[in-house]
């Protein structure tokens, strides 16, 4: 059965939590800039509703918020996380990303149903392309096992799930698993969405970093069905 079913995870109990949340609201509702907020909201397609805060300003916050706490377990990560998704201003969410990023090593290839529910709840590439990298990547480098998880993530109706398995290895450079590198690239070569076809070029541009023959030879041979966009942004920082 695939631990990525897509049931909503139950919200597990969590003191740690529960502190996080009460003194994550307080400190992030007292700073916000309702002016601010509009634009960030309307840059942001009508995504979700925001608070107002910087990054710098989100970043400080934060860390007076997480000030003197113990490290999480991962049922302190689910409950951080699923409670932050549940709260409507994208602050929220974006603090639950990077406590995920800080803590990903602390969790098992069990956490992953909880990172497909954010991916696929008020999805998009802000929340998105961070999971898919820096933690549904480290789980997936943590136990290879889940890469049959990711077969079936670049086969789904999801675009996201589509865009985040493209992009979950970025960050492994001479550890990339080029046949399934390729191979997902070429799955979805076709695909008609913006998101995808931009994250079949990055994916292969990151990699172009790492092995530039490789991925000069993949398009040479595979152009044609890629679409242009693809083939630009693999061939950005290399040249054909």
């Amino acid at each position: 059965m695939s631990v990525t079913a897509a049931e909503t995870p139950d919200v597990p109990c969590s003191p740690l939590a529960d502190t996080v949340v009460e003194r994550l609201t307080t400190v992030y509702t007292a700073a916000a800039d309702p002016e601010r907020a509009a634009a960030m909201r309307a840059y942001m397609r009508e995504v979700a509703p925001f608070l107002g805060l910087t990054s710098p300003v989100r970043r400080s916050l934060s860390r007076t918020v997480l000030d003197g706490l113990p490290r999480p377990g991962e049922p302190d990560c689910a409950a951080v996380a699923l409670r932050c998704w549940r709260l409507p201003q994208r602050e929220y969410h974006y603090f639950a990303v990077d406590f995920l990023r800080r803590h990903v090593t602390h969790c098992s290839s069990g956490f992953l149903p909880v990172v497909r529910h954010l991916l696929t709840t008020v999805p998009w590439w802000d929340t998105v392309d961070l999971l898919a990298a820096h933690v549904v990547g480290g789980l997936v480098a943590a136990d290879r096992g889940l890469t049959a998880e990711m077969d079936a993530w670049i086969a789904d109706e999801d675009l996201w799930l589509v865009r985040a398995a493209l992009l979950h290895q970025l960050r492994y450079k001479e550890r990339t698993d080029t046949e399934r590198l390729f191979g997902y690239c070429l799955r979805q070569s076709g695909h008609d969405d913006f998101f995808v076809r931009k994250a079949i070029g990055w994916c292969l541009r990151e990699y172009a970093g790492t092995d530039p023959d490789a991925v000069r030879a993949f398009v040479a041979e595979h152009g044609r069905r890629l679409a242009p966009l693809s083939v630009r942004e693999a061939l950005r920082t290399i040249g054909p």
